[in-house]
């Protein structure tokens, strides 16, 4: 075993998958920060960049039945790349737009949702893909090296485009251009193992496979409920903003450290995890590391130093990188290579809404109990989900390996 974080390295098709996967990340994330500014320019109202949020989580329900059929059905590579390069065309028109003055609030709606929506088909064959990719001795470390690149757009990229769009909005739309380009380019240049695609036509009954599947494999349903209600508890993030100003009282550049640092301790822990993956005792290991984050959680709502909430929040993320890597692994591994588009989109949903109703659910108990309270009664709700899904699903707490199955 010694080897294989080498062979992870020379693994060439799993090198052009991570970096198409840094491209689309990036791509977003310049996105993201791109629109939100523009759409504050034309119309001043805070309210417009909630409602951009709500129109790109849109089609990720309206979609969920077929986006993992479709995965399922046609070519992952063709699906992903497909998307990749819609979500291209997309940014194309916020150059044109932006370089004539014709950018306006309903084009960047509409443009919103329909970078959603590619991201919704996107999301659940690019998942479904790196199983194929390779080997499944070495799925855990290319989970680990593959949330690595996440990681490492969302630290880096907003900054990015931030920097550019002082420059002109067209100064960060044009590189997301050619960054879709090239993961679409590098995602057609992937050598998989072949997949077996879902025969017959599109029913309700092929739609809904994936839930059912979900449902039968009480391992696989603890572990996505897991994660939708320790995070739907958990999340603080969405209160950053209050303890930056009046708890920690510092300033913007405060809050931009206090937003990077769970995306720092991320990325620390997966790039360990890719050189020393988790190979036993992972259902414990799980369990070990939502408690961990629920920990934290509280200690971040206790805390009155900005250093030790940077720290606390470095833990949060580290922890959740670990939950995230597992689970990620033990269900691609445990799931049918047709069935594992439909899973991906529900699991997919799930992380969604999480974190979506994640933060309404902080807002809401902020306001009813006040912001440090509601933040450390997430973090105790956290591990009480923790206690309770332990005896609920003891297979899954004491499992040992990712997957049972003989490869």
């Amino acid at each position: 075993m010694s080897d294989q974080p080498l062979l992870l390295r020379q693994h060439r098709p799993f090198l052009a998958f991570w970096l198409a996967r840094v491209c689309t990340a990036s791509g977003f994330q310049m996105l993201t920060v791109a629109i939100g500014w523009h759409l504050y320019q034309l119309t001043g109202n805070v309210l417009d960049l909630g409602l951009v949020g709500l129109v790109e989580f849109a089609p990720r329900v309206l979609f969920m039945l077929h986006t993992g059929h479709v995965a399922d059905r046609y070519d992952r590579r063709r699906v992903a790349a497909l998307c990749q390069s819609a979500q291209a065309l997309i940014a194309l028109a916020l150059v044109i737009g932006s370089s004539t003055d014709n950018v306006s609030r309903e084009l960047i709606f509409i443009l919103a949702f329909l970078l959603g929506s590619t991201r919704s088909f996107e999301m659940p064959a690019t998942q479904a893909l790196l199983p194929n990719v390779v080997p499944s001795a070495l799925f855990p470390r290319a989970v680990a090296a593959s949330a690595s690149a996440m990681q490492s757009a969302t630290i880096v990229a907003p900054a990015v485009g931030g920097f550019l769009y002082a420059l002109g909005s067209t100064w960060v739309y044009g590189p997301t251009v050619l960054l879709y380009v090239t993961a679409c380019l590098l995602t057609l240049s992937l050598k998989v193992r072949p997949q077996h695609p879902q025969q017959g036509r599109a029913s309700l009954d092929s739609l809904l496979a994936g839930i059912r599947f979900i449902r039968s494999r009480p391992d696989i349903l603890g572990a996505i409920s897991l994660d939708l209600f320790a995070v739907l508890l958990g999340g603080a993030t969405a209160l950053l903003p209050v303890f930056a100003k009046d708890i920690l009282l510092t300033g913007p550049w405060g809050l931009g450290l206090l937003r990077s640092a769970p995306a720092v301790g991320a990325l620390l822990m997966s790039l360990w995890l890719a050189r020393f993956p988790v190979e036993r005792n992972v259902g414990r290991v799980m369990f070990t590391a939502v408690g961990i984050f629920g920990v934290a959680t509280i200690a971040f709502g206790l805390s009155t130093s900005f250093w030790f909430s940077l720290a606390v929040l470095a833990v949060l993320g580290a922890a959740d990188m670990i939950s995230m890597v597992i689970r990620g692994a033990f269900v691609q591994l445990e799931t049918p290579d047709e069935m594992r588009g439909r899973v991906s989109a529900v699991n997919g949903l799930f992380i969604g809404a999480s974190n979506q109703l994640g933060e309404f659910e902080s807002g809401l108990t902020a306001h009813w109990f006040g912001t440090a309270p509601a933040v450390v009664l997430g973090g105790v709700g956290t591990l009480l989900v923790t206690g309770v899904w332990i005896k609920l699903f003891p297979t899954l707490a004491g499992r040992d390996h990712m997957h049972t199955r003989a490869r």
